[in-house]
Protein backbone atom coordinates (compact mmCIF):
# COMPACT_ATOMS: atom_id res chain seq x y z
CA UNK A 1 0.00 0.00 0.00
CA UNK A 2 2.95 2.13 0.73
CA UNK A 3 4.50 1.93 -2.47
CA UNK A 4 1.50 2.08 -4.28
CA UNK A 5 1.16 5.49 -2.76
CA UNK A 6 4.73 6.33 -3.26
CA UNK A 7 4.34 5.59 -7.02
CA UNK A 8 1.24 7.43 -7.70
CA UNK A 9 3.10 10.82 -5.86
CA UNK A 10 6.00 10.23 -8.24
CA UNK A 11 3.75 10.38 -11.28
CA UNK A 12 2.14 13.77 -9.56
CA UNK A 13 5.12 15.37 -9.33
CA UNK A 14 6.05 14.27 -13.01
CA UNK A 15 2.82 15.41 -14.51
CA UNK A 16 3.20 18.73 -12.28
CA UNK A 17 7.05 19.04 -13.36
CA UNK A 18 5.34 18.43 -17.15
CA UNK A 19 3.55 21.49 -16.49
CA UNK A 20 5.64 24.24 -15.19
CA UNK A 21 8.01 23.26 -17.95
CA UNK A 22 4.70 24.08 -20.63
CA UNK A 23 5.36 27.32 -19.81
CA UNK A 24 8.80 27.61 -21.67
CA UNK A 25 8.94 30.43 -24.15
CA UNK A 26 6.90 28.77 -27.32
CA UNK A 27 8.16 27.89 -30.36
CA UNK A 28 8.87 29.92 -33.62
CA UNK A 29 9.40 33.61 -33.81
CA UNK A 30 7.99 36.52 -31.72
CA UNK A 31 5.80 38.96 -33.76
CA UNK A 32 7.83 42.16 -34.91
CA UNK A 33 5.86 44.75 -36.96
CA UNK A 34 7.91 44.79 -40.33
CA UNK A 35 9.29 48.37 -41.13
CA UNK A 36 7.57 49.85 -44.02
CA UNK A 37 9.93 52.98 -45.13
CA UNK A 38 7.30 55.93 -46.28
CA UNK A 39 7.75 59.57 -46.38
CA UNK A 40 7.29 61.21 -43.10
CA UNK A 41 4.48 63.07 -44.47
CA UNK A 42 2.12 63.37 -47.39
CA UNK A 43 2.67 65.27 -50.40
CA UNK A 44 2.94 69.05 -50.29
CA UNK A 45 4.85 69.69 -47.13
CA UNK A 46 7.81 67.72 -44.99
CA UNK A 47 6.37 67.82 -41.86
CA UNK A 48 2.39 68.52 -40.46
CA UNK A 49 1.54 72.12 -39.83
CA UNK A 50 0.31 73.31 -36.06
CA UNK A 51 -3.59 73.81 -38.10
CA UNK A 52 -2.77 69.66 -38.97
CA UNK A 53 -1.67 68.82 -35.52
CA UNK A 54 -5.03 70.61 -34.26
CA UNK A 55 -7.09 69.04 -37.11
CA UNK A 56 -9.94 66.95 -35.66
CA UNK A 57 -12.94 64.69 -37.91
CA UNK A 58 -15.34 62.98 -36.34
CA UNK A 59 -15.86 58.93 -36.55
CA UNK A 60 -19.40 60.29 -38.27
CA UNK A 61 -17.47 62.21 -41.29
CA UNK A 62 -20.53 62.43 -43.12
CA UNK A 63 -22.58 64.96 -40.92
CA UNK A 64 -20.06 67.82 -42.25
CA UNK A 65 -21.97 67.97 -44.70
CA UNK A 66 -24.95 68.68 -42.55
CA UNK A 67 -27.46 66.98 -44.71
CA UNK A 68 -30.64 65.07 -42.56
CA UNK A 69 -31.17 62.69 -45.36
CA UNK A 70 -27.61 61.99 -45.86
CA UNK A 71 -26.80 61.67 -42.40
CA UNK A 72 -30.30 58.77 -42.26
CA UNK A 73 -29.26 56.79 -45.34
CA UNK A 74 -25.95 56.16 -43.85
CA UNK A 75 -27.65 55.13 -40.20
CA UNK A 76 -29.89 53.13 -42.18
CA UNK A 77 -27.43 51.70 -44.35
CA UNK A 78 -25.16 50.86 -41.40
CA UNK A 79 -28.09 48.94 -39.72
CA UNK A 80 -29.63 46.87 -42.52
CA UNK A 81 -27.10 46.11 -44.67
CA UNK A 82 -26.84 42.31 -46.01
CA UNK A 83 -22.64 42.86 -46.22
CA UNK A 84 -22.70 44.16 -43.06
CA UNK A 85 -24.44 41.80 -41.26
CA UNK A 86 -22.49 38.78 -42.69
CA UNK A 87 -19.05 40.75 -41.84
CA UNK A 88 -20.77 40.70 -37.96
CA UNK A 89 -21.60 37.12 -38.34
CA UNK A 90 -17.70 35.95 -39.75
CA UNK A 91 -16.71 37.90 -36.91
CA UNK A 92 -18.93 35.65 -34.34
CA UNK A 93 -17.75 32.67 -36.15
CA UNK A 94 -13.95 33.89 -35.20
CA UNK A 95 -14.50 34.27 -31.74
CA UNK A 96 -15.99 31.00 -31.54
CA UNK A 97 -13.08 29.97 -33.07
CA UNK A 98 -10.70 31.60 -30.95
CA UNK A 99 -12.36 30.15 -27.71
CA UNK A 100 -11.96 26.62 -28.92
CA UNK A 101 -8.44 27.26 -29.46
CA UNK A 102 -8.17 28.56 -26.33
CA UNK A 103 -9.81 26.15 -24.21
CA UNK A 104 -7.52 23.35 -25.95
CA UNK A 105 -5.05 24.37 -23.03
CA UNK A 106 -7.05 23.63 -20.66
CA UNK A 107 -7.57 19.66 -19.56
CA UNK A 108 -11.25 18.20 -20.71
CA UNK A 109 -12.58 16.48 -17.89
CA UNK A 110 -15.75 13.69 -18.71
CA UNK A 111 -17.79 11.88 -16.75
CA UNK A 112 -18.40 8.17 -18.03
CA UNK A 113 -20.27 5.76 -16.33
CA UNK A 114 -21.25 2.07 -18.00
CA UNK A 115 -23.36 -0.94 -16.23
CA UNK A 116 -23.10 -4.22 -18.24
CA UNK A 117 -24.18 -7.93 -17.24
CA UNK A 118 -22.55 -11.19 -19.42
CA UNK A 119 -22.43 -14.70 -19.29
CA UNK A 120 -19.45 -16.56 -20.01
CA UNK A 121 -19.26 -19.98 -22.09
CA UNK A 122 -18.36 -22.88 -20.40
CA UNK A 123 -17.24 -24.67 -24.05
CA UNK A 124 -13.80 -22.63 -24.20
CA UNK A 125 -10.77 -23.72 -24.73
CA UNK A 126 -9.52 -22.18 -21.24
CA UNK A 127 -12.42 -22.96 -18.50
CA UNK A 128 -13.82 -20.83 -15.95
CA UNK A 129 -12.02 -21.04 -12.87
CA UNK A 130 -14.25 -23.15 -10.22
CA UNK A 131 -16.61 -20.79 -8.40
CA UNK A 132 -16.36 -18.64 -11.12
CA UNK A 133 -19.76 -17.31 -12.04
CA UNK A 134 -21.06 -17.86 -15.16
CA UNK A 135 -23.04 -14.82 -15.24
CA UNK A 136 -21.53 -11.33 -14.06
CA UNK A 137 -22.64 -8.00 -13.40
CA UNK A 138 -20.03 -5.20 -13.92
CA UNK A 139 -21.04 -1.06 -12.55
CA UNK A 140 -18.17 2.11 -13.53
CA UNK A 141 -18.11 5.18 -12.96
CA UNK A 142 -15.23 7.06 -13.66
CA UNK A 143 -14.03 11.13 -14.11
CA UNK A 144 -11.70 10.64 -16.61
CA UNK A 145 -8.98 13.16 -18.47
CA UNK A 146 -6.49 13.41 -21.53
CA UNK A 147 -4.52 16.26 -22.78
CA UNK A 148 -1.86 17.70 -24.58
CA UNK A 149 0.84 19.36 -22.03
CA UNK A 150 2.02 22.37 -24.04
CA UNK A 151 5.88 21.86 -23.79
CA UNK A 152 6.75 23.42 -27.03
CA UNK A 153 3.90 26.58 -26.64
CA UNK A 154 2.23 24.52 -30.11
CA UNK A 155 -1.29 25.16 -28.70
CA UNK A 156 -0.60 28.70 -27.32
CA UNK A 157 1.12 29.71 -30.89
CA UNK A 158 -2.48 28.43 -32.05
CA UNK A 159 -4.43 30.23 -29.74
CA UNK A 160 -2.30 33.51 -30.76
CA UNK A 161 -2.73 32.95 -34.96
CA UNK A 162 -7.03 32.76 -33.42
CA UNK A 163 -6.59 35.72 -31.75
CA UNK A 164 -5.04 37.65 -34.70
CA UNK A 165 -7.97 36.07 -36.77
CA UNK A 166 -10.37 37.50 -34.71
CA UNK A 167 -8.93 40.65 -34.64
CA UNK A 168 -8.68 40.56 -38.22
CA UNK A 169 -12.51 39.96 -39.13
CA UNK A 170 -13.22 43.02 -36.37
CA UNK A 171 -11.29 45.31 -38.57
CA UNK A 172 -12.82 43.23 -41.72
CA UNK A 173 -16.04 44.60 -40.49
CA UNK A 174 -15.04 48.29 -40.07
CA UNK A 175 -13.47 47.98 -43.73
CA UNK A 176 -16.47 46.95 -44.81
CA UNK A 177 -18.73 49.37 -42.60
CA UNK A 178 -16.49 52.56 -44.30
CA UNK A 179 -16.87 51.36 -47.81
CA UNK A 180 -20.34 50.90 -47.30
CA UNK A 181 -20.81 54.57 -45.79
CA UNK A 182 -18.43 56.16 -48.56
CA UNK A 183 -20.97 54.43 -51.01
CA UNK A 184 -24.06 55.54 -50.06
CA UNK A 185 -22.47 59.28 -49.25
CA UNK A 186 -20.89 59.45 -52.97
CA UNK A 187 -23.99 57.73 -54.45
CA UNK A 188 -26.22 60.51 -52.71
CA UNK A 189 -23.66 63.17 -54.14
CA UNK A 190 -24.11 61.23 -57.50
CA UNK A 191 -28.20 61.70 -56.73
CA UNK A 192 -28.15 65.44 -56.10
CA UNK A 193 -25.55 66.57 -59.01
CA UNK A 194 -28.51 64.55 -61.10
CA UNK A 195 -30.76 66.83 -59.60
CA UNK A 196 -28.70 69.67 -60.46
CA UNK A 197 -28.26 68.67 -63.38
CA UNK A 198 -32.09 67.91 -64.21
CA UNK A 199 -32.80 71.49 -62.71
CA UNK A 200 -30.06 73.22 -65.30
CA UNK A 201 -31.23 70.91 -68.57
CA UNK A 202 -35.23 71.88 -67.78
CA UNK A 203 -33.71 75.69 -67.73
CA UNK A 204 -31.90 75.27 -71.44
CA UNK A 205 -34.80 73.63 -72.73
CA UNK A 206 -36.93 76.27 -71.77
CA UNK A 207 -34.79 78.70 -73.56
CA UNK A 208 -34.28 76.47 -76.50
CA UNK A 209 -37.84 76.16 -76.36
CA UNK A 210 -38.01 80.31 -76.86
CA UNK A 211 -35.22 80.10 -79.41
CA UNK A 212 -37.52 77.70 -81.27
CA UNK A 213 -40.73 79.69 -80.97
CA UNK A 214 -38.14 82.59 -82.28
CA UNK A 215 -37.26 80.56 -85.52
CA UNK A 216 -40.77 79.72 -85.96
CA UNK A 217 -41.72 83.72 -86.02
CA UNK A 218 -39.14 84.90 -88.12
CA UNK A 219 -39.86 81.76 -90.53
CA UNK A 220 -43.30 82.64 -91.21
CA UNK A 221 -42.40 86.67 -91.56
CA UNK A 222 -40.11 85.87 -94.24
CA UNK A 223 -36.91 86.72 -92.23
CA UNK A 224 -35.56 83.27 -91.84
CA UNK A 225 -35.74 79.64 -94.20
CA UNK A 226 -37.33 76.38 -92.92
CA UNK A 227 -33.60 75.53 -91.68
CA UNK A 228 -33.34 77.57 -89.14
CA UNK A 229 -36.61 75.76 -87.95
CA UNK A 230 -35.42 72.41 -88.64
CA UNK A 231 -32.06 73.31 -86.51
CA UNK A 232 -34.03 74.90 -83.67
CA UNK A 233 -36.04 71.47 -83.43
CA UNK A 234 -33.40 69.36 -83.23
CA UNK A 235 -31.61 71.01 -80.61
CA UNK A 236 -34.59 71.61 -78.67
CA UNK A 237 -34.67 67.06 -79.28
CA UNK A 238 -31.45 66.98 -77.80
CA UNK A 239 -31.91 68.72 -74.60
CA UNK A 240 -35.54 66.87 -74.11
CA UNK A 241 -33.06 63.49 -74.92
CA UNK A 242 -30.41 64.65 -72.43
CA UNK A 243 -33.22 65.57 -69.83
CA UNK A 244 -34.85 61.70 -70.20
CA UNK A 245 -31.05 60.08 -70.08
CA UNK A 246 -30.50 62.61 -66.96
CA UNK A 247 -33.80 61.68 -64.94
CA UNK A 248 -33.01 57.84 -66.16
CA UNK A 249 -29.85 57.93 -64.45
CA UNK A 250 -31.44 59.78 -61.30
CA UNK A 251 -34.00 56.70 -61.28
CA UNK A 252 -30.85 54.13 -60.85
CA UNK A 253 -29.13 55.91 -58.44
CA UNK A 254 -32.24 55.74 -56.37
CA UNK A 255 -32.60 52.05 -56.88
CA UNK A 256 -28.80 51.87 -55.76
CA UNK A 257 -29.35 53.76 -52.71
CA UNK A 258 -32.40 51.46 -51.89
CA UNK A 259 -30.23 48.20 -52.39
CA UNK A 260 -27.42 49.85 -49.82
CA UNK A 261 -29.77 50.59 -47.27
CA UNK A 262 -32.02 47.99 -47.23
CA UNK A 263 -34.96 49.56 -48.68
CA UNK A 264 -35.68 48.57 -51.75
CA UNK A 265 -38.58 50.71 -52.16
CA UNK A 266 -36.75 54.10 -51.23
CA UNK A 267 -37.35 56.75 -53.13
CA UNK A 268 -35.46 60.64 -52.17
CA UNK A 269 -36.82 63.57 -53.55
CA UNK A 270 -34.91 66.23 -55.21
CA UNK A 271 -32.28 68.46 -53.50
CA UNK A 272 -30.44 71.44 -53.98
CA UNK A 273 -26.55 70.31 -54.21
CA UNK A 274 -25.41 73.78 -53.81
CA UNK A 275 -26.66 73.66 -50.41
CA UNK A 276 -23.84 70.93 -50.15
CA UNK A 277 -21.00 72.34 -48.47
CA UNK A 278 -17.25 71.10 -49.93
CA UNK A 279 -14.94 70.41 -46.17
CA UNK A 280 -12.16 72.21 -46.25
CA UNK A 281 -9.23 69.77 -47.60
CA UNK A 282 -7.36 68.77 -44.85
CA UNK A 283 -3.91 70.85 -43.62
CA UNK A 284 -0.89 69.64 -46.00
CA UNK A 285 1.81 68.28 -44.05
CA UNK A 286 -0.62 65.26 -42.95
CA UNK A 287 1.72 62.91 -41.23
CA UNK A 288 1.75 59.14 -43.07
CA UNK A 289 1.26 57.41 -39.85
CA UNK A 290 -2.06 58.50 -40.04
CA UNK A 291 -3.08 55.33 -42.55
CA UNK A 292 -1.76 52.89 -39.68
CA UNK A 293 -5.52 54.12 -38.60
CA UNK A 294 -7.01 52.74 -41.67
CA UNK A 295 -9.17 49.17 -41.17
CA UNK A 296 -7.75 47.25 -44.07
CA UNK A 297 -3.98 48.22 -42.77
CA UNK A 298 -4.65 46.71 -39.44
CA UNK A 299 -6.49 43.94 -41.08
CA UNK A 300 -3.35 43.05 -43.44
CA UNK A 301 -1.29 43.46 -39.99
CA UNK A 302 -3.28 40.69 -37.83
CA UNK A 303 -3.18 38.36 -41.04
CA UNK A 304 0.87 38.91 -40.78
CA UNK A 305 0.86 38.43 -37.02
CA UNK A 306 -1.77 35.21 -37.78
CA UNK A 307 1.13 33.84 -40.03
CA UNK A 308 3.73 34.19 -37.69
CA UNK A 309 2.17 32.54 -35.10
CA UNK A 310 1.58 29.64 -37.79
CA UNK A 311 5.16 29.10 -37.58
CA UNK A 312 5.49 28.37 -33.90
CA UNK A 313 2.64 25.88 -34.35
CA UNK A 314 4.22 24.38 -37.40
CA UNK A 315 7.89 23.89 -35.93
CA UNK A 316 6.41 22.72 -32.72
CA UNK A 317 4.86 19.68 -34.34
CA UNK A 318 8.54 18.61 -35.24
CA UNK A 319 9.32 18.18 -31.46
CA UNK A 320 8.09 15.46 -28.87
CA UNK A 321 4.54 15.86 -28.19
CA UNK A 322 3.91 15.16 -23.95
CA UNK A 323 0.59 14.19 -23.17
CA UNK A 324 -0.95 13.28 -19.71
CA UNK A 325 -4.00 10.95 -18.89
CA UNK A 326 -5.90 10.36 -15.95
CA UNK A 327 -9.09 8.75 -14.60
CA UNK A 328 -10.91 8.73 -11.06
CA UNK A 329 -13.68 6.77 -10.26
CA UNK A 330 -15.63 3.84 -8.51
CA UNK A 331 -16.07 0.07 -10.22
CA UNK A 332 -18.14 -2.76 -8.80
CA UNK A 333 -20.08 -5.77 -10.03
CA UNK A 334 -23.06 -4.60 -7.37
CA UNK A 335 -24.49 -1.49 -7.90
CA UNK A 336 -24.48 -1.28 -3.77
CA UNK A 337 -21.20 -1.82 -3.67
CA UNK A 338 -20.21 1.36 -5.83
CA UNK A 339 -19.80 3.75 -2.76
CA UNK A 340 -17.73 1.73 -1.08
CA UNK A 341 -14.15 2.10 -0.19
CA UNK A 342 -12.61 -0.99 -2.04
CA UNK A 343 -14.34 0.01 -4.96
CA UNK A 344 -12.34 3.08 -5.67
CA UNK A 345 -10.35 2.82 -9.05
CA UNK A 346 -7.95 5.22 -10.74
CA UNK A 347 -4.92 6.10 -13.13
CA UNK A 348 -2.59 8.43 -14.20
CA UNK A 349 0.57 8.34 -16.68
CA UNK A 350 1.93 10.59 -19.13
CA UNK A 351 2.78 9.51 -22.21
CA UNK A 352 5.49 10.61 -25.20
CA UNK A 353 5.24 10.55 -29.33
CA UNK A 354 8.18 11.70 -30.72
CA UNK A 355 8.37 12.29 -34.84
CA UNK A 356 11.91 9.96 -35.81
CA UNK A 357 11.22 9.58 -39.15
CA UNK A 358 8.57 11.62 -41.23
CA UNK A 359 10.54 11.77 -44.33
CA UNK A 360 11.06 15.76 -43.97
CA UNK A 361 6.89 15.96 -43.58
CA UNK A 362 7.31 18.27 -40.80
CA UNK A 363 9.89 20.77 -41.96
CA UNK A 364 8.58 21.23 -45.01
CA UNK A 365 5.16 22.16 -43.56
CA UNK A 366 7.36 24.59 -41.50
CA UNK A 367 8.71 25.77 -44.65
CA UNK A 368 5.16 26.36 -45.93
CA UNK A 369 4.34 28.32 -43.18
CA UNK A 370 7.15 30.78 -43.41
CA UNK A 371 6.76 30.97 -47.30
CA UNK A 372 3.21 32.01 -46.61
CA UNK A 373 4.37 34.67 -43.34
CA UNK A 374 6.33 36.09 -45.96
CA UNK A 375 3.09 36.75 -48.37
CA UNK A 376 1.15 38.25 -45.29
CA UNK A 377 4.48 40.53 -45.32
CA UNK A 378 4.32 41.45 -49.31
CA UNK A 379 0.73 41.76 -48.79
CA UNK A 380 0.93 44.44 -45.80
CA UNK A 381 3.62 45.86 -47.21
CA UNK A 382 1.40 46.57 -50.71
CA UNK A 383 -1.96 47.35 -48.59
CA UNK A 384 0.60 50.38 -46.82
CA UNK A 385 1.61 51.76 -49.99
CA UNK A 386 -1.79 51.56 -51.62
CA UNK A 387 -3.11 53.10 -49.13
CA UNK A 388 -0.32 56.33 -49.01
CA UNK A 389 -1.11 56.39 -52.65
CA UNK A 390 -4.79 56.63 -52.32
CA UNK A 391 -4.42 59.50 -49.39
CA UNK A 392 -2.07 61.56 -51.89
CA UNK A 393 -4.22 61.11 -54.49
CA UNK A 394 -7.34 62.14 -52.89
CA UNK A 395 -5.43 65.20 -51.74
CA UNK A 396 -4.77 66.26 -55.30
CA UNK A 397 -7.78 65.61 -56.62
CA UNK A 398 -9.36 67.93 -53.88
CA UNK A 399 -7.33 70.86 -54.57
CA UNK A 400 -6.95 70.50 -58.32
CA UNK A 401 -10.92 69.89 -58.34
CA UNK A 402 -10.98 73.11 -55.84
CA UNK A 403 -8.55 75.54 -57.85
CA UNK A 404 -10.66 75.19 -61.00
CA UNK A 405 -13.53 76.60 -59.96
CA UNK A 406 -13.04 79.80 -61.01
CA UNK A 407 -12.43 79.22 -64.29
CA UNK A 408 -15.36 77.11 -64.88
CA UNK A 409 -17.25 79.78 -63.51
CA UNK A 410 -16.00 82.16 -65.83
CA UNK A 411 -16.17 79.80 -68.93
CA UNK A 412 -19.93 79.69 -67.61
CA UNK A 413 -20.40 83.55 -67.75
CA UNK A 414 -18.56 83.74 -70.71
CA UNK A 415 -20.95 80.99 -72.51
CA UNK A 416 -23.87 82.56 -71.31
CA UNK A 417 -22.90 86.36 -72.35
CA UNK A 418 -22.26 84.84 -75.57
CA UNK A 419 -25.80 83.01 -76.45
CA UNK A 420 -27.56 86.18 -75.31
CA UNK A 421 -25.49 88.06 -78.00
CA UNK A 422 -25.47 85.41 -80.81
CA UNK A 423 -29.75 85.55 -80.24
CA UNK A 424 -29.76 89.27 -80.28
CA UNK A 425 -27.37 89.10 -83.80
CA UNK A 426 -29.57 86.87 -85.16
CA UNK A 427 -32.68 88.57 -84.25
CA UNK A 428 -30.94 90.95 -85.65
CA UNK A 429 -29.95 89.41 -88.72
CA UNK A 430 -26.58 90.30 -88.34
CA UNK A 431 -25.09 86.46 -87.71
CA UNK A 432 -26.73 83.22 -89.19
CA UNK A 433 -28.20 80.75 -86.62
CA UNK A 434 -25.29 78.23 -86.68
CA UNK A 435 -23.95 80.92 -84.42
CA UNK A 436 -27.11 80.38 -82.18
CA UNK A 437 -26.51 76.58 -81.79
CA UNK A 438 -22.57 76.69 -80.82
CA UNK A 439 -23.46 79.46 -78.36
CA UNK A 440 -26.18 77.13 -77.35
CA UNK A 441 -24.52 74.15 -77.21
CA UNK A 442 -21.16 75.60 -75.31
CA UNK A 443 -23.55 77.44 -72.53
CA UNK A 444 -24.94 73.57 -72.01
CA UNK A 445 -21.31 72.12 -71.96
CA UNK A 446 -20.49 74.92 -69.53
CA UNK A 447 -23.41 74.52 -67.14
CA UNK A 448 -23.17 70.98 -67.09
CA UNK A 449 -19.52 70.93 -65.89
CA UNK A 450 -19.56 73.34 -64.05
CA UNK A 451 -22.21 71.26 -61.65
CA UNK A 452 -20.19 68.31 -62.65
CA UNK A 453 -17.54 69.85 -60.61
CA UNK A 454 -18.84 70.65 -57.88
CA UNK A 455 -19.79 67.13 -57.66
CA UNK A 456 -16.56 65.72 -58.02
CA UNK A 457 -15.05 67.93 -55.07
CA UNK A 458 -17.71 66.44 -52.66
CA UNK A 459 -16.45 63.07 -53.88
CA UNK A 460 -13.23 63.47 -53.78
CA UNK A 461 -13.49 64.76 -50.35
CA UNK A 462 -15.39 61.54 -49.27
CA UNK A 463 -12.38 59.81 -51.15
CA UNK A 464 -9.98 61.90 -48.37
CA UNK A 465 -12.43 60.07 -45.43
CA UNK A 466 -11.89 56.81 -46.72
CA UNK A 467 -8.68 56.80 -47.80
CA UNK A 468 -7.65 57.84 -44.01
CA UNK A 469 -10.00 55.69 -42.48
CA UNK A 470 -12.37 57.86 -41.32
CA UNK A 471 -12.36 60.58 -39.14
CA UNK A 472 -9.29 61.14 -36.88
CA UNK A 473 -8.14 63.05 -33.65
CA UNK A 474 -5.89 65.34 -32.99
CA UNK A 475 -3.79 62.75 -31.10
CA UNK A 476 -4.05 60.60 -33.75
CA UNK A 477 -1.73 63.16 -35.78
CA UNK A 478 1.21 63.71 -33.25
CA UNK A 479 3.79 61.13 -34.27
Amino acid sequence: MKSESFSAATLVLAGALIAVLSACAPAGPDYRRPDVELPAAFPAAPVPTEDAVRASISAQWWTLYGDPILDDLVAVALRNNVDLRRAAAQIEEAEATLSEAAASIFPEVDLGGSSTRSRSSTFNVQTLPPGTPVISNSSRIALSTSFELDFWGKLRRATEAARAQAFGTRYGRDVVALTLAGTTVQSYFTLRSLDAQIAVTRAILATRDDALGVAQNRARGGLASDLDVNLAQGVRADAALQLAELQRQRALIEHQLGNLTGKLDLTVAPGDLERLPVPATPPVGLPSSLIDRRPDVRQAEEAVVSANAQIGVAKAAQLPTFSLTGSVGVQSAALGNLLRSGAQIWSIGPSLLFPIFDAGKYAARTREAEARQRQAVAAYEKTIETAFREVADALSNAQQARATVPDLQRKVDAARNALRLSRLRYEAGYSAYLDVLDAQRTENAAELALVQNRQAQLVYSVDLMKSLGGGWSAGDLIQ
